[in-house]
């Protein structure tokens, strides 16, 4: 919802539906670190274990692998569209978009897209009552962004997740790096955290890429950004530049986040 949008006091649904969704995926990821969900939060080191929970490995199995092997997964999507099916019936206008992370493969996600599109059947024949809605993925593998023409063929938006994409394009861990990333910005080996602000150079073309290839796919295709970096100036200045919709970021950088693309827009 917008700032200031009359909604945003008549959402309880969409609000239970956020609290449903999240307990259904700290069920099916893992635990990053402060003990926090998977997708774009998880850095922790995991490694599979025999009923599927991960623990201890320096890269997560296979993101996606949880919609197949642990059971509490279609519990976010029902959720979802149960939420909106509530809020249509009290004739507030909803477009719930459903996020699949840590995709790889063009076949992955048109896996789980046909289990999304599966459930959300099945819980609008319960309810009697049709909505619409949007499946995308977050881009947080280089591999997606690099084959983001496939990925668009399933996906209908694309939310770059860059803390992880940062991660995996350096191949720093994000629990180590703060014991070594202010010696390099001290030292000129890199001009900044590239954690607090997007590397323009390495993971900023990812991006670049992804959405010009994904776009050539699906044309008018939702891109944003998903991440900290939407909270810095240098960075949503760069997204602006690449033509995305949207920046998202942790509350207290909103102000900043709206200040720097309005700043944005007038020089170009």
């Amino acid at each position: 919802a917008e700032a200031g949008s009359p909604h945003l006091a008549r959402l309880p649904d969409i609000l239970a539906a956020a609290v449903l969704a999240e307990a259904a995926i700290v069920h099916f990821m893992a635990p990053g670190p402060g003990g926090g969900g998977g997708g774009d939060n998880a850095t922790a080191p995991r490694e599979a274990t025999a009923d599927g929970r991960e623990e201890g490995a320096e890269c997560c199995c296979p993101g996606q692998a949880a919609g197949w092997h642990i059971p509490p997964c279609p519990v976010a999507r029902e959720a979802i569209i149960e939420a909106a099916i509530n809020v249509k019936k009290k004739k507030i206008k909803a477009l719930p978009e459903i996020m699949i992370p840590l995709v790889g493969t063009v076949a992955e996600l048109g896996m789980l897209k046909a289990m999304t599109n599966r459930v959300a059947a099945e819980v609008q024949a319960k309810k009697t009552t049709k909505v619409s809605y949007l499946v995308g993925t977050m881009i947080e593998i280089p591999r997606a962004a690099l084959i983001a023409d496939q990925i668009a063929q399933e996906a209908e938006f694309f939310s770059f997740g860059t803390n992880d994409l940062t991660q995996l394009t350096f191949g720093y861990s994000r629990d180590d790096a703060g014991k070594f990333l202010p010696i390099y910005v001290e030292q000129g080996i890199l001009p900044d955290d590239p954690f607090q602000a997007l590397d323009q150079e390495g993971t900023g073309q990812l991006l670049q890429m992804g959405t010009e290839r994904g776009r050539k796919t699906r044309k008018g295709l939702k891109v944003g950004i998903c991440g900290e970096h939407g909270g810095d100036p240098s960075s949503v200045e760069f997204c602006h530049g690449v033509g995305f919709d949207y920046v998202s970021c942790s509350p207290f950088r909103v102000p900043i986040a709206r200040l720097a693309a309005a700043q944005a827009s007038l020089k170009s």
